[in-house]
């Protein structure tokens, strides 16, 4: 008889909940819309503004801001792992795009947003709850008025490289 079988992983033993809670985002989105990205950004980071639900869900936090440069971190936890046991790659994919178009953010102007036209990512080391703290950091690479390119990099509670990532965003909101 193998292990699956003994074992009810149906149980309330193996059950784990998780409750989130987020503030509607039309109200934020319409305030942020209004500030330099630089200040969006700052806001988020210093509890002005509230972060985007999605964020929320996932668990990461904004937390460093400068000038074209960002960096989210999370704690990894049980419910972001796959069925092997480590962190879903959709996981560090969310923390990755997120950095590295609020990078792009920084150095906008009120009413302006980055929106990903493509994520290409390389991943070198798995990722677990054994990780410790996970930091995605984005870097724009070229900022442009139609199209902007940004690099990141996921790394470890080490501080060991666990993904390279690229990216290109376009720029909506931008009068051409």
């Amino acid at each position: 008889m193998t292990e699956s079988k003994q074992l009810d992983l149906f149980s309330p033993a193996y059950r784990r909940e998780r409750v989130v809670d987020w503030q509607v985002p039309a109200p934020v989105a319409k305030v942020a819309m209004g500030l330099s990205g630089m200040d969006a950004m700052l806001g988020i980071r210093d509890g002005r503004l509230p972060p985007p639900p999605f964020a929320k869900l996932i668990g990461f936090t904004m937390a460093v801001v400068e000038p074209g440069r960002i960096v989210m971190e999370l704690e990894p936890r049980e419910d972001l792992e796959n069925t092997i046991g480590l962190l879903h790659g959709a996981t560090a994919a969310a923390l990755i795009d997120t950095a590295m178009g609020c990078a792009i953010s920084t150095r906008l102007e009120a009413g302006q947003s980055p929106v990903t036209l493509d994520l290409k990512m390389t991943f070198l080391r798995p990722l677990s709850v054994r990780s410790g703290l996970i930091s995605a950091e984005g870097k724009i690479i070229k900022l442009g008025r139609q199209t902007s390119y940004t690099e990141g990099f996921v790394r470890d509670g080490k501080g060991a490289l666990a993904v390279h990532a690229t990216a290109t965003f376009s720029m909506i909101g931008v009068t051409t």
